[in-house]
């Protein structure tokens, strides 16, 4: 098990590393008929694109999606479908002088623990590159989730000690953080300033919101649509923690305020996150991801080099302050990416029933 795909009907694996030539990924079991060009692909991949905030790295890439197989005449055929995205604004020398040094926070160290070798330029495949192919698939799959008027969107509920208060999703893409409260968001560039000129980053919590999900999606036991999203959230590199609707605060929560009442035009609270034994309940998605600091800071930290020597370092180059907002669009990805395979799981489990019936 090479632990680079996800999916069972709808497979995607991706491929590359961030000094390499070029990242991608294949997808497999595509329905057939998906209207799909690259343009599609490119306006994703746009919302990704480092540059577009001033937590972003000033690593300029154009991130162009080419489409390599399994469209004809800008509809899926049903084939695999290969989306390559070049590198080419990789400045491998920068890291030269740390190749032989674990940097803090990263990789580094465990990657050589498991292979016996990796590639220092840029953390290679465990570079946060590496999501532009994860992006790239989720414009497809949000092609076939369009069809069903699923829509998965995010926003940023909090970003070092600044907490949004209020929610108002028009607000969201009028800030660089894709933040629901823009008194908020104003507090959040203070902050990214501040923390910038002092050499350090930030984490910060994102929030995932699926609409018009239907009942029904879910595999149990072990398959359950809240454990597979948390495995595709947790499978972010800088992703540390995952929650399903009121999630910690239901442990603080009795049985009499946690459940959600149902009355016949649903239910009354979402404190489940829409999803109930593992299946989907007909009621909105919410999952929040907690994101980690950037390890890479100009701060200087205690390590190790590849002897084992206790040194220091000091890392410049170009790097983000924070991983938000650019990974708000890699969170929406990852949900689709199991929804769409949840949702064509369905479609074969009722197919088997019909055929059941003839």
């Amino acid at each position: 098990m090479s632990g680079n795909s996800l999916g069972k009907l709808f497979q995607v694996t991706t491929w590359g590393e961030s000094h390499g030539k070029g990242v991608g990924v294949v997808i497999d079991g595509c329905p057939p008929g998906i209207e799909m060009n690259e343009s599609v692909i490119q306006e994703m991949l746009d919302r990704r694109r480092p540059g577009g905030s001033r937590t972003s790295t000033s690593r300029k890439e154009s991130d162009i999606a080419r489409i390599l197989s399994g469209v004809f005449e800008n509809q899926t055929t049903g084939t695999p479908i290969l989306i390559m995205v070049e590198n080419r604004d990789a400045n491998s020398g920068a890291y030269q002088s740390i190749a032989d040094i674990y940097r803090p926070g990263h990789g580094d160290f465990t990657y050589q623990a498991k292979y016996g070798i990796r590639d220092w330029r840029g953390g290679g495949r465990s570079s946060a590159r590496e999501t532009v192919a994860r992006v790239a698939a989720a414009a497809v799959a949000n092609s076939v989730l369009k069809k069903e008027n699923i829509a998965v969107f995010s926003h940023t509920k909090s970003l070092g000690a600044v907490r949004a208060v209020t929610f108002d999703q028009q607000a969201i893409g009028k800030n660089m953080f894709l933040c629901a409260d823009l008194q908020a968001a104003k507090k959040m560039e203070e902050d990214v300033a501040r923390v910038k000129q002092e050499g350090d980053s930030l984490g910060g919590i994102v929030e995932i919101i699926a609409k018009n999900v239907p009942p029904g999606l879910g595999e149990p036991v072990f398959d359950k649509l809240d454990a597979d999203l948390a495995k595709a959230l947790m499978s972010i590199g800088a992703v540390k923690g995952v929650e399903v609707g009121a999630g910690f605060r239901a442990a603080t929560l009795r049985g009499s305020q946690n459940n959600d009442p149902i009355s016949p035009e649903g239910f009354l609270t979402n404190n489940a996150g829409g999803i109930l034994a593992g299946i989907s309940n007909g009621d909105e998605i919410v999952v929040r991801v907690a994101v980690k600091p950037i390890p890479s800071i100009r701060i200087e930290q205690e390590t190790v080099d590849t002897n084992n020597k206790p040194t220091r370092i000091t890392i410049n180059g170009r790097h983000d302050i924070s991983a938000i907002p650019r990974i708000n669009v890699v969170c929406e990805a990852m949900v689709s990416l199991v929804l769409v395979d949840h949702l064509m799981r369905q479609w074969a489990l009722k197919r088997k029933k019909r055929n059941k019936k003839k």
